[in-house]
């Protein structure tokens, strides 16, 4: 599996146990590199620009691929750590308007989402294979799994990378 293309892998992921955990943790860590590559060579303008009428620019898609990060790590944490917690769905609806999505670093931004990843890649290695059998409470979905909770921010990913394309294909008249 090592240096397949990751859409490759991310098509193999309809069947949850296609994969072993080490594998999806490996998946994971490494999930960035398709995001840097979408946004690469990309103007400001081009990031801000919503060329996509009612859709998000990319700046604030990235934005909210990093703030969702955060609240997945946050969620494998407790879910790790904790019999059977609470995790609380998200709407992001308002966070581009509130939180001045337009005005953050496109790096940093990167950066977080990089590091993100990385240290709960790491934190996950560490576990113990019993916290796998581990579930939480979705307020959204119901009774949710580690390996489910790991699945999301891939799948995450996956779908937001064709709205980048998509937005960049708008911006050039295609």
């Amino acid at each position: 599996m090592a240096g397949a293309p990751l859409d490759t892998l991310y098509s193999a992921m309809l069947d949850d146990a296609s994969l072993a955990v080490p594998e999806l943790i490996n998946l994971y860590e490494r999930g960035t590199e398709d995001l840097r590559a979408a946004v690469a060579g990309m103007t400001p303008a081009e990031l801000a620009a919503r060329p996509i009428p009612g859709k998000w620019s990319t700046l604030e898609v990235v934005c909210h691929l990093a703030d969702c990060e955060q609240f997945n790590s946050e969620r494998l944490k407790r879910t790790a750590a904790l019999e059977k917690p609470l995790l609380v769905g998200i709407d992001p609806t308002n966070y581009p308007a509130a939180l001045r999505y337009e005005l953050a670093d496109l790096e940093e931004e990167l950066k977080l989402i990089e590091l993100t990843r990385r240290q709960t890649a790491r934190m996950l290695r560490r576990l113990p294979d019993s916290v796998w059998q581990r579930t939480a409470i979705h307020t959204e979905i119901g009774l949710i799994t580690m390996r489910q909770l790991l699945l999301h921010p891939l799948r995450h990913m996956l779908h937001h990378l064709p709205t980048i394309a998509e937005k960049r294909a708008a911006l050039l008249g295609k």
